[in-house]
């Protein structure tokens, strides 16, 4: 058998995707989380709070609504049926603490909720962190003429 047949039969059994549905439902629903962040954001401002004490005040709803929604278990769906809209960077990486956290909260605080809450967002903690040391380090060098 040559590539291009075992290709064809590769296409022939995977399973088809539907990325036109996925792409809608993955831009509904980030869209609709954005449209949240902003509704939060005019009702903080309406109720007289400093436009940058307000922008941090929508970052914190956000957050804790992900928590919440992650521990009764809602958030999981919305993600199954928003795909990536759901990983708006706010709300996406809330989940990747709060769900590894919730899943072994019966193995105790420590061993179980503390040791394994960063299992998914720490990697991409230590390497965001890690490239903007890199990042700045550049800049500097290159800027500092």
């Amino acid at each position: 058998m040559d590539k291009s047949e075992y290709k064809k039969r590769v296409y022939k059994v995977s399973p088809k995707s539907e990325k036109p549905v996925h792409y809608s439902s993955a831009f509904f629903i980030g869209g609709l989380i954005c449209v949240l962040g902003q509704a939060f954001y005019e009702m903080f401002i309406f109720l007289k709070i400093s436009e940058t004490t307000s922008k941090s005040l929508v970052a914190l709803s956000l957050i804790l609504l992900a928590a919440i929604l992650t521990d009764i278990g809602v958030f999981g769906n919305i993600a199954k049926f928003a795909g990536a809209g759901t990983l708006v960077p706010i709300t996406g990486f809330a989940n990747s603490v709060i769900a590894p956290a919730v899943e072994y909260k019966t193995e105790g605080f420590i061993t179980g909720t503390a040791v394994n809450m960063f299992k998914i967002a720490g990697p991409v903690i230590v390497y965001g962190s890690t490239a903007g040391v890199i990042y700045g380090i550049i800049y500097y060098l290159i800027t500092r003429g």
